[in-house]
């Protein structure tokens, strides 16, 4: 990547230094001091982080001229690749790995084995199980229904939006919700989940984000630590660290029914071996 289109976010700021007001002047001292982070903050990290409400947050970039922030983020990103030294083939490899290792290992300290077993037996003890996920989120929940399906544990996958609303619309206080997001601020997956809860439905989220709209809906929230830059959006690497969570939560759910889940995978994969030549 040799351009960028538009203005570079740190000219911009400078152009427009003059005209900001208190709060602003706080924003934008925050990114200045801390560009790489801001590329992995959502909206509500970076406005605790800088001290400004996030409605002056939001106005702070569209008064910039921005559609908002995850358009500024974006242009941020580019301005920073455009400075960076270019790897070679094998930094890119080792840099790729490591950040895998890096993705699982971190998750794996961050992750309360009370909150891990709490999902589990909210799992377990719901005959209602339902995914939601959008984009590459959504590849990892059908990977996750497809886990499931073969201990034994019925579970629904939606992927589309509109069907997520028709779906969440019709949820009892049994219906368990697996909302998975990356960011947590993906608003067609906010929007369903918050109509679930509506209905009384328990919601699990699996999110790189302490903080964030979908959060503010969970019963439980179950981390991973992977954190991609908006260039990065969908990588491997932040796919690794959900199926992670994913892989713990049904590893759980089939020691804990170890016997029938056992008996399922044999069957499962006798019926399926005449798929093989």
């Amino acid at each position: 990547m040799n351009t960028m289109k538009g203005v570079k976010p740190s000219i911009v700021m400078e152009q427009n230094k003059h005209t900001f007001t208190k709060s602003e002047n706080k924003i934008y001292e925050y990114i200045r001091d801390h560009t790489q982070q801001v590329l992995y903050h959502s909206l509500t990290e970076l406005s605790e982080a800088s001290g400004a409400a996030e409605a002056t947050v939001l106005r702070f970039f569209r008064k910039l001229g921005f559609k908002g922030f995850q358009d500024f983020k974006f242009l941020l990103a580019q301005e920073n690749l455009l400075t960076a030294q270019k790897d070679s083939h094998e930094t890119i490899i080792k840099k790729v790995r490591n950040n895998m290792v890096q993705a699982i290992n971190e998750s794996s300290e961050i992750i309360s084995l009370k909150d891990l077993q709490a999902g589990i037996d909210m799992i377990n003890q719901s005959d209602d199980v339902v995914i939601f996920g959008i984009g590459s989120s959504g590849i990892a929940g059908l990977d996750m229904q497809n886990r499931l399906m073969r201990i034994g544990k019925h579970a629904s996958v939606v992927t589309d939006s509109h069907f997520q609303i028709m779906r969440a619309s019709c949820m009892k206080e049994n219906s368990i919700v697996i909302a998975i997001s990356h960011t947590g601020s993906t608003k067609d997956i906010v929007d369903a989940v918050e109509i679930a809860k509506e209905n009384k439905a328990k919601v699990i989220a699996l999110t790189s984000y302490v903080k964030s709209p979908l959060t503010r809906f969970a019963d439980l929230v179950l981390l991973s630590s992977a954190k991609d830059s908006p260039l990065d959006s969908g990588s491997l690497v932040s796919k690794i660290s959900q199926l992670y969570l994913i892989d713990l939560l049904c590893t759980g759910l089939a020691m804990q029914n170890f016997e029938n889940a056992k008996s399922i995978n044999m069957k499962t994969s006798k019926n399926l071996s005449s798929k093989l030549y």
